[in-house]
């Protein structure tokens, strides 16, 4: 199979002490081909001025990795059914909560508003092609989190 990785990089500043954990957690996603992305702790978990709110946090992250999973798997199988996607939009959110003493995002939902060139088809084949885009998902299958899909018109 395959096999995928990212390099994280964080790096103190000297005017930071650390041990008093009042440091940045700002830091960079490096992904194959060289893109960056600016990361940082979510400001939902530690406090801003030492998280860095418009940066990715791993939740965000984790979210938009399902949604994107999901999308790609529909215009496939879409494509497989003749039909001619010319937008695609999710706005996934994810919910956090503690179980049995662990806090984790225990739900995400899914909410895919999708834009066909000439006519859409019917809510069954829709929904047929969000089911098997979710079953093939390898990130879905790879979590214990819920994920629901409630396609938007």
């Amino acid at each position: 199979m395959s096999s995928f990785g990212a390099e994280v990089i964080w790096t103190r500043s000297a005017t930071e002490k650390f041990t008093d954990r009042r440091y940045s957690r700002g830091h960079v996603w490096r992904f194959d081909g060289g893109v960056e992305i600016p990361a940082s702790s979510s400001p939902h978990v530690v406090p801003l001025p030492y998280s860095v709110e418009e940066n990715v946090d791993p939740e965000e992250a984790y979210v938009a990795a399902l949604s994107s999973c999901h999308m790609l798997f529909f215009l496939h199988f879409a494509s497989d059914s003749g039909l001619v996607v010319d937008r695609y939009v999710d706005a996934a959110t994810g919910e956090m909560a503690k179980i049995d003493g662990k806090t984790m995002i225990t739900k995400v939902a899914l909410k895919p508003s999708v834009t066909y060139l000439g006519n859409a088809p019917d809510a069954d084949l829709e929904a047929d092609l969000h089911h098997r885009a979710h079953e093939a998902c390898f990130l879905a299958n790879s979590v214990k989190t819920e994920i629901t899909v409630t396609p938007v018109s």
